[in-house]
């Protein structure tokens, strides 16, 4: 499975712990680093298909590793930045940059401006296949054996939730951190196992002897690697 990587620069914690959260919801591998000398090192040590860059940092700034990373790496950058202002997104763009959005953002616009980028860049790798399932992240479209399967919302996050963690057991009550009061919808333990079998009935050869997403008796659920 490929799935986007993303390097989220950003030295505010809540900012990076909310944002992280809501991109691997959205089918996203994300690290972060609070700094620019961190993520060079970061940089590396591994591969990256996007970069998320606070215009401000405690140590360094945007500008200053946008330059850095552009003379290193062929890699789109995204500013997040609270200065809207017209000499700051023009400063950011002539240093490399490939798009920016002004804080506060609305997550899903940030989501479509990074898809829209990547595949302008041409590193949009969110397709995944596992047996005859057919995941496009990018477009929200899940087939079977070539027929389009229809989920609910929370059944889609729950799905992801499974392929960002593939080959990794994950209890009920992580998987009701991750899909809580998805679409307005309330879960608990009771629902949950509603939703796991709706999922299986569509995804499945054979919900009855599952073989993408197997139970793991007294401890939960798991999606082979």
């Amino acid at each position: 499975m490929n799935m986007t990587k993303v390097l989220l620069i950003e030295d505010d914690a809540d900012i990076v712990e909310n944002l992280t959260a809501y991109l691997k919801e959205e089918g996203f591998q994300v690290k972060a680093s609070d700094g620019q000398a961190k993520a060079l090192q970061m940089l590396e040590e591994n591969r990256f298909d996007l970069i998320l860059l606070d215009v401000t940092l405690a140590e360094g700034n945007g500008y200053s590793a946008c330059t850095a990373i552009k003379a290193k790496y062929d890699l789109p950058v995204i500013f997040l930045t609270a200065l809207g202002d017209e000499f700051s997104v023009v400063t950011g763009l002539d240093m490399g940059a490939d798009d920016y959005i002004s804080k506060p953002f609305r997550p899903r616009e940030l989501v479509s401006r990074m898809r829209s980028v990547l595949r302008r860049a041409g590193k949009n790798s969110q397709i995944t296949v596992i047996g005859n399932l057919t995941i496009d992240m990018e477009k929200g479209v899940v087939k079977k054996q070539g027929e389009e399967v229809f989920l609910s919302a929370l059944e889609y996050r729950l799905l992801l939730v499974f392929l960002n963690n593939r080959g990794q057991i994950l209890t009920r009550n992580q998987l009701l951190e991750d899909i809580w009061d998805i679409a307005g919808e309330y879960v608990n333990d009771n629902t949950l196992t509603v939703h796991i079998k709706r999922l299986r009935d569509k995804i499945e050869e054979n919900p009855q002897k599952p073989e993408i997403i197997k139970t793991v008796r007294g401890m939960g659920y798991k999606m082979e690697a």
